[in-house]
C-alpha cells in the first residue's frame, strides 16, 4: 500500500502579527512539504473571535507571501467547522470516551480552592444516573462536555524529539466543548486536522502538552495518527525566550528594516535546523534540496540580530541589480532625490551604481544611503568620518586641491589612469596612498564606505568630482 500523500499545515491564531517563530513554523513546514512532494496546508485559527481580527489575517497573508512560503489550497477559517467539531463531540458522548459536566465555574473555583495541591476534576458528573442526565439535558441546565482520561500512558516518536510519554493520571478529564457549543482547542485542532487529511504535525515544542490530549481524541475518533515533529523555541542573546525586548519579533518589521526576503527565509532556516558541511548562505531552492527532517535540531535556537544583517549582506551581494533597483528606486523617489525620468535616462549607469553598493551593504537602507552621494548636489559630511580623516583642516584642505588640480586634468577619466596620477601625488608629496584617498573619500561622499575610490570618481564624473574637492576645501578653509 502506498504511503500517503504528505500534508502539513501552518495554523496561525490572527490576533496578531507573523512572528518569527511562526514564520520559522510555516518554514519548515513548507520546506517538507517541497521536499516529499507534499501539501502546504494554511489554516487561520480564527475560533476567538473577541481577539481575532481582519487586520491580524492579512498580515499573516502578507508575511507568508513575502517569505515567499505560498500554500497550495484554499485558506482553511476553523470558525466555519463550528458545525463539524460540534459533530465529533457528540461521536464521543455516543462512543462513550466523553461524558457532560454540569459543574459551575464557581462550582469548580471552590472546589479548586480546597485542594492544597494540584486541582484535578474528580469525575462527580461522570457518576451520574442516566436518568438525571437525561433530566438535565431537558432542562437545559448548561454543561460542557469533558472528555474522559483513561488508564495507562500515552507516548509518541516524535520527529525531533523522538521518545515522548506522559502518564494518563497526570491529565485530567478535560473538557473539549464549552456550554456555549463553541470548541475547545485541542478539540478543534484534531478534527480539523482529520478533515485536512494532515500527515505530519509540525509545531514549536510549547505545545507538548497538548499533544497527549489529541493522540487520546484521535484514537477516541477512531482516526490514523499523523506524525508530530515539535521545533525548539527561539531565544535572545541573552538566552531568554525571545521577545519585543530583544527588538522587532515581526516578519512584517523586518522587511521595513531592509532585509530581503530571501535573506530572511535563510537566517530563520538555520534557527533549529542543520543543513550539514558548511553550507550558510542558501537559496530557497538549495533549502529544499537539503532539507531532511532528521536533521532538525532539539536545542533552542539564538536570534541574533548582527547574524541576520550579516546574512542579509550575502544575500544583497547576490542580487542582481535588475532585482535591487526594484527596492532602492521608490525610496530615492520618495525622498526626493531623484526622479524616475532621470533614472531611466542614466539607466545602465544607475545599475553600475547598484552593482557596486550591494556588496558593501547589509541592508537595502544601506544601499539607498550609499546611493545618496551620487545624486545631491552638497553632500552632508558624517561627523565620524571628519574626525577620523580629516583631523588638520588646512593640511586636509591643501591635498584636496593638489587632488583637484591633478583630476581636473588627466586624461582618459577612467579608473587605471587616475590611479596612476593619483599615486604619481602621493610620491611627490611624500605620503602614502592611503593619505590622499581617506580624506578624497569623505569629500567626494561624505562616508567612510564606499564602493573603491577610482570607481566612485568614474560614477561621479569630472566635473562633480572638481566640485566636491572645491566644495570640502571650502567648508576645510571656513573652520
Amino acid at each position: 500500500m502506498l504511503a500517503p500523500r504528505p500534508r502539513v499545515r501552518f495554523a496561525p491564531s490572527p490576533t496578531g502579527y507573523l512572528h518569527v517563530g511562526g514564520g520559522r513554523t510555516a518554514l519548515f513546514n513548507w520546506l517538507y512539504a517541497r521536499k516529499y512532494g507534499g501539501d502546504f496546508l494554511l489554516r487561520v485559527e480564527d475560533t476567538d473571535r473577541a481577539r481575532s481580527t481582519a487586520k491580524s489575517t492579512r498580515a499573516i497573508f502578507e508575511g507568508l507571501e513575502w517569505l515567499g512560503l505560498r500554500w497550495d489550497e484554499d485558506v482553511v477559517f476553523q470558525g466555519a467547522n463550528l458545525p463539524q467539531h460540534q459533530r465529533d463531540a457528540r461521536r464521543l458522548l455516543e462512543n462513550g470516551t466523553a461524558y457532560r459536566c454540569f459543574c459551575t465555574a464557581a462550582e469548580l473555583d471552590a472546589r479548586r480552592k480546597e485542594v492544597k495541591d494540584s486541582f484535578k476534576y474528580d469525575r462527580r458528573c461522570d457518576r451520574l444516573e442516566l436518568g438525571e442526565i437525561e433530566r438535565r439535558v431537558a432542562a437545559a441546565v448548561p454543561c460542557v462536555i469533558r472528555f474522559r482520561v483513561p488508564e495507562g500512558s500515552t507516548g509518541w516518536n516524535d520527529v525531533v524529539h523522538e521518545s515522548i510519554e506522559f502518564p494518563n493520571k497526570d491529565i485530567e478529564d478535560f473538557v473539549i466543548l464549552r456550554s456555549d457549543g463553541t470548541p475547545i482547542y485541542n478539540l478543534a485542532v484534531v478534527s480539523d486536522d482529520i478533515e485536512m487529511r494532515i500527515t505530519l504535525v509540525m509545531r514549536g515544542d510549547d505545545h507538548i502538552s497538548n499533544t497527549p490530549k489529541q493522540i487520546l481524541l484521535y484514537r477516541a475518533l477512531g482516526a490514523e495518527l499523523p506524525q508530530f515533529a515539535h521545533l525548539p523555541m527561539i531565544h535572545g542573546t541573552d538566552g531568554k525566550k525571545l521577545s519585543k525586548r530583544h527588538g522587532a519579533t515581526a516578519v512584517g518589521d523586518y522587511q521595513h528594516q531592509g532585509i530581503l526576503p530571501t535573506a530572511m527565509v535563510n537566517f530563520l532556516a538555520l534557527l533549529g535546523w542543520s543543513p550539514g558541511g558548511d553550507r550558510e548562505v542558501m537559496a530557497l531552492d538549495e533549502m529544499v534540496e537539503f532539507f531532511t527532517e532528521d536533521a532538525l535540531l532539539r536545542k533552542a535556537a539564538v536570534f541574533d540580530p548582527k547574524k541576520l544583517e550579516w546574512m542579509n549582506g550575502q544575500h544583497l551581494s547576490r542580487t542582481p541589480a535588475t532585482e535591487l533597483e526594484q527596492l532602492v528606486t521608490p525610496s530615492l523617489i520618495q525622498d526626493g532625490v531623484t526622479t524616475a525620468a532621470h533614472l531611466a535616462a542614466r539607466h545602465e549607469w544607475y545599475l553600475k551604481l547598484l552593482d557596486l553598493l550591494r556588496v558593501r551593504a547589509r541592508t537595502v537602507h544601506d544601499v539607498v544611503r550609499q546611493a545618496l552621494p551620487y545624486f545631491v548636489t552638497e553632500l552632508e559630511y558624517d561627523a565620524a568620518a571628519v574626525a577620523k580623516h580629516w583631523k588638520d583642516p588646512v593640511a586636509t584642505a591643501t591635498i584636496l586641491m593638489a587632488i583637484r588640480d591633478v583630476l581636473a586634468e588627466v586624461e582618459p577619466w577612467e579608473p587605471a589612469r587616475m590611479e596612476e596620477q593619483l599615486r604619481a601625488l602621493a610620491e611627490r608629496l611624500g605620503v602614502s596612498g592611503g593619505s590622499l584617498f581617506q580624506p578624497l573619500r569623505v569629500a567626494l561622499t561624505g562616508l567612510t564606505v564606499s564602493p573603491g575610490i577610482f570607481e566612485v570618481l568614474e560614477l561621479l564624473g569630472r566635473d562633480m568630482s572638481v566640485l566636491r574637492l572645491d566644495q570640502a576645501s571650502a567648508k576645510l578653509k571656513a573652520e
